[in-house]
Parts: C-alpha cells; structure tokens; sequence
C-alpha cells in the first residue's frame, strides 16, 4: 500500500483550511492544500489541483480493502469545504485543454468470481472514449442537474415484471449515477416492491428476509450457481430525444453478489441493492456492467455494455432501446424536493434575516436605556407625581 504523505512532499502547500466529508457509512477529516502532479498515460504536463490530506477517519479505510483514498469526480457544488474549491477533473480539464469529459469502465469482483482469472483492475479514460472497453451502442440520459450526476428513471422491471410505481417514486429525491456507492440504492417504496417481485418470480421457495436487508448471506454449495434462481433487472431512462427512453438490464451475477467461502465447502452471497431514504443511485452494482461515459461537455451521461462484464462470452448486462418515453420531458421530476445546494442559499437568507430582526430588536430594547441616561425618564416620574398631588 502507497498512501500519500504530505511532508514527503515538496510541492505541497497548505491552505490552513479543514476539510471533512461524511458518508452513509464512514467519514474523514484533514486538511485542504494543493499540489502539483502528473498522469502516467494521461493529460500530459503538470498540473495543479486541490487535494484533501485524510489526518483521521472511521470506517472509512474498511479492512482488507486495497484503496489509498478518494477521487471526487463531481461538480463544484458539492466540493468540500465549499463550492469555491475546484474540483479535480475541472482543474485537469481547465489545465491541459482535454474535452470535458470522462468515462469509466469497473470491472467487480462479481464478475471476476465466475472465472479462474485475475479481475481486470478496471480504467478511467478522461478526455474522451475508449471503443475497445465496451461493445454494441452508447445510449444517452440528459444530466438534469450540474452537482451529482443526476438523471431521470422511467421505470423499473424485475424480469419482465413492470413495477407499476408513478415514475416519481423512481426519483425521489433525486436519481443520480455515483461510482462512489457500492450498491444499487432504491428509495423505500422502490425497494420494497423490487423484493416483492424478485419473490414472486424467483426459483427460491423459502428464503430469509435478512438476505434483502443486508444483515444475512446466502449460502450454496461449492460450484452451485444460484444466479439462475434470480431473475433480470431493468432500469429504463430518459433519452436525450426525451420522446424516448432505454433500457439498462443487468443480471443475477451483478446484483446477488459473492463475499466469501466457507471451509471450502460453501459459497456465500450479499444481496447488491439496499434500501436509501434520500435518492435512487445507480452505482457498481449497475456500473459494473457498463462502460460508463460523463459527457459534462454536453450534459449527458452514456452507457454501453461493458467487455469485462461476461463469462464465457455472456454478457452479464444488456441495453436495448429505443422505447417510446411514457409522460412529457421531466414529468417524473417535477415536484421533486429542492435539491441541497439551493435549500444551503435558502436556509443562509433565512439566517440572515433572522440576524437583522434580532439586531433591530436589541436596538429596540437599547432606547429605553438611553432615555434613562438623559433623564427622560424622570422628567415622565415628575409629571406623574404631579398629577397625584
């Protein structure tokens, strides 16, 4: 493991500014500074960023894990501390003059599990496409807002099975594509109705509700594949003729995904997708079976079947399309709450007027101070006794 040390450094520089970020599941603090690198098959020359030294953390470097840190990819609305620090594909972007945008092709220990063979470690292409790392069409959703990556979902299907949920459900609050989140996250009602379903439609007579909540494995014996128990799932989005959508689909081996052995007699599995109270996220669970394209240039989010999500020449995901776009063009987004950065704007305006009401009314309660000291009020006590008399 190379983690990076900022005194080895010298061309790192404090901005003496703390930085912390909290997860679902994990957090970190340190200190915000820059620094000067360069991309080994990448952008040439150096270039300057922000960078984020992690002083401490908690369940965030997670066991057995073989990751130095994090990449934010994102907008600058959701740069921490503030919206004001650069981003680093913005500063890469702005310094070298390369297209803005990237793509990413995840190759998961799921897929890897059903070979003999190493994983393929997976690549980031910034700047433009790689055709070798994916087969078949690129299909594109619009991106609706500029600070996740956030899309519209249509509709969900398990096997053949439309949920037959109002396409806000889908898109509660918002429907975003995050390479940062390990599993496929539905909103309650969502979630709810996906495991409803894959019981319906599974091979599976019996099976233990802890395994759909996360808190149990599933286990079958050594060269059982339970993947054929499972049926298909399928995420349809908006297409950028928003008369018209697609359809992503990934199979069993994407979402009942393997973790461990047991005394070589025993496969255990997780199940890849949770519940979430605040989005619909479309993460590796999902991406590992597409090559995945951020086209920030055109406001666009691409996907096309990716060549590491197969066995024996299978592909474990599909793409079809194009389907006729049930409703009008963000009509499963509208009504949807306000997004974080704007309820930030509101909730500071708030602050500042509640801060000038209290300045107003500690002036209020000044005056009657004041008037003492002049002896306005004795002059009012005087008139008083006077009428008495």
């Amino acid at each position: 493991m190379h983690y990076y040390n900022r005194a080895l450094s010298s061309t790192y520089q404090s901005s003496g500014r703390g930085v912390a970020v909290k997860y679902t599941q994990g957090e970190w603090e340190g200190e915000l500074g820059t620094d000067r690198i360069t991309i080994p098959q990448g952008p040439s020359g150096t270039i300057t960023i922000n960078i984020a030294t992690i002083l401490t953390s908690e369940g965030f470097f997670l066991p057995g894990i073989n990751w130095q840190g994090i990449l934010g990819l994102a907008y600058p609305l959701l740069a921490r501390p503030d919206p004001s620090v650069e981003p680093f594909f913005n500063s890469v972007v702005k310094q070298t003059g390369i297209p803005d945008v990237f793509s990413l092709q995840m190759c998961g220990a799921g897929v890897s599990a059903s070979t003999t063979a190493d994983p393929a470690g997976g690549s980031l292409i910034m700047g433009g496409v790689e055709p070798t790392l994916y087969q078949g069409s690129v299909w594109y959703t619009p991106i609706l807002e500029e600070w996740y990556y956030q899309v519209e979902v249509l509709k969900l299907e398990v096997g053949a099975q439309n949920l037959n949920l109002d396409c806000k459900e889908y898109n509660s609050d918002k429907a975003i594509v995050d390479s940062g989140t390990t599993l496929l996250r539905l909103p309650g009602n969502v979630f709810s109705a996906v495991v409803e379903a894959i019981l319906q439609t599974s091979l599976i007579d019996d099976f233990s509700a802890g395994f759909f909540e996360g808190t149990k494995l599933a286990c079958w014996m050594k060269g059982e594949s339970p993947w054929s128990l499972f049926p298909k799932i399928s995420i349809y989005l908006r297409a950028t003729n928003t008369s018209q959508s697609f359809r992503i689909t990934i199979l069993p081996q994407l979402y009942v995904q393997p973790v461990t052995d047991i005394d070589g007699t025993f496969d255990c599995f997780r199940f890849g997708i949770t519940s979430s109270a605040n989005a619909l996220v479309i993460g590796a669970t999902v991406m590992e079976g597409f090559y995945v394209i951020f086209d920030r240039a055109l406001k666009r989010v691409g996907f096309a079947v990716s060549t590491c999500a197969e066995s024996g020449g299978v592909p474990f995901a599909e793409i079809a399309g194009p389907f006729l776009a049930e409703g009008v063009a963000s009509d499963c987004t509208s009504g949807m709450p306000l997004r974080e950065p704007v309820m930030w704007v509101i909730a500071y305006a708030l602050m500042g007027i509640c801060a000038l009401v209290l300045i107003v009314l500690l002036i209020l309660l000044m005056l009657p101070c004041q008037r003492h000291r002049d002896g306005e009020i004795t002059d009012e006590s005087s008139l008083v006794r006077h009428r008495i008399k």
